[in-house]
């Protein structure tokens, strides 16, 4: 019989393995404001690793792209480059999904439900989507080159958690920014720090240019959409 003694030693020792693995592992908070200091929606903020000998990131998890009450859900979808997107139709009525982007063009044909296949986005860059039935439907899907991302909520605030150890240039992308994600770069060291933790705290300031889409179209008789 194992005594209680020896799980106490082999948990110990395990959690110490786990401790040492994570101990330069960093943590960025960011928050990303417009010019009039108010918190930005759905910016993507994402860290790329300027070390030339960065581990090779895992092959990416399959994302969804929905379409729900003629528009799609989320508004910007930020995914790694290799990822397969599926762009499911839970409307009563049929939607015709498109891109013309130079990063992934592609259309899918009219349909409910599920579409034939979904579709892969092999390349880096941003795919706005749009529908050849209805034209305010529109979305975004940001393609970076990087596992590590994430994306802003109401608040326009951000955790990305247990970067490894290196040198990464942090950026930020919206689909209504003015000027080039490379201008926001700022750059951030996951390093053993003595008598301090890893979290890092980064602002950023983005200019935005007005927003404008087709306007939706309204019920018609019976309560039914076009």
């Amino acid at each position: 019989m194992i005594s209680s003694q020896f799980r106490r030693m082999v948990l110990s020792a395990a959690l110490a393995v786990v401790c040492a693995g994570n101990a330069f592992a960093m943590n960025v908070r960011a928050i990303v404001q417009d010019d009039a200091g108010k918190p930005v929606k759905d910016a993507v903020v994402y860290a790329t690793s300027l070390d030339s000998e960065a581990p090779l990131p895992q092959k990416p998890l399959d994302a969804v792209m929905d379409q729900q009450d003629r528009e799609f859900v989320p508004y910007v979808l930020p995914i790694q480059a290799g990822t397969i997107v599926y762009f499911p139709n839970h409307d009563d009525l049929r939607h015709q999904v498109y891109s013309i982007s130079p990063a992934k063009k592609f259309q899918l044909p009219l349909y409910k439900g599920l579409p034939p296949a979904p579709v892969l986005f092999d390349r880096p860059g941003a795919v706005a989507l749009g529908c050849n039935i209805h034209d305010w439907m529109i979305a975004y899907i940001y393609v970076v080159e990087t596992p590590y991302f994430t994306k802003t909520g109401e608040d326009g605030r951000v955790k990305m958690q247990n970067l490894p150890q290196g040198t990464y240039e942090v950026r930020v992308w919206h689909p209504l920014m003015k000027g080039a994600p490379e201008s926001t770069g700022k750059r951030a060291a996951a390093a053993p720090r003595d008598g301090a933790d890893n979290d890092l705290e980064l602002s950023f300031r983005i200019t935005l240019k007005p927003e404008w889409r087709p306007p939706r179209a309204p019920a018609v008789k019976g309560g039914e959409y076009r």
